[in-house]
């Protein structure tokens, strides 16, 4: 059974940081590209970044260049989020989701096939 597991969510306050984690179970990783998504209450979901086979990376929303990164340690099949500076606006729910994409990343989330239950991340003072 192909799952993704995410960890490392949790409250903190702005300006803070946090690193999400995704573990893979019944699966190998480096086989497929990664992306991170979130939704937050009462709005859509949204992709915040991706990583290829290759580790490319792809940045999905704007909001979060220069303050988020991702990862992958594939000797320990799993992907990470780095969240640095965080901001009211970064509260959400994060997922993790794999597509068996060919090079690159997909532009959307259609391609993404197996998902994660989420983590939720709450930024407040």
């Amino acid at each position: 059974q192909l799952q993704l597991v995410e960890s490392g969510g949790g409250l903190v306050q702005p300006g803070g940081s946090l690193r999400l984690s995704c573990a893979a179970s019944g699966f190998t990783l480096n086989y497929y590209s990664i992306g991170w998504f979130r939704q937050a209450p009462g709005k859509e979901r949204e992709g915040v970044l991706c990583i290829s086979r290759s580790a490319s990376t792809t940045t999905y929303t704007d909001s979060v260049k220069g303050r988020f990164t991702i990862s992958r340690d594939n000797a320990k099949n799993t992907v990470y989020l780095q969240m640095n500076n965080l901001n009211p606006e970064d509260t959400a729910i994060y997922y993790c989701a794999a597509t068996a994409w060919g090079a690159g990343c997909p532009q959307t989330s259609i391609p993404y096939r197996t998902w994660g239950q989420g983590t939720q991340v709450a930024v407040s003072s």
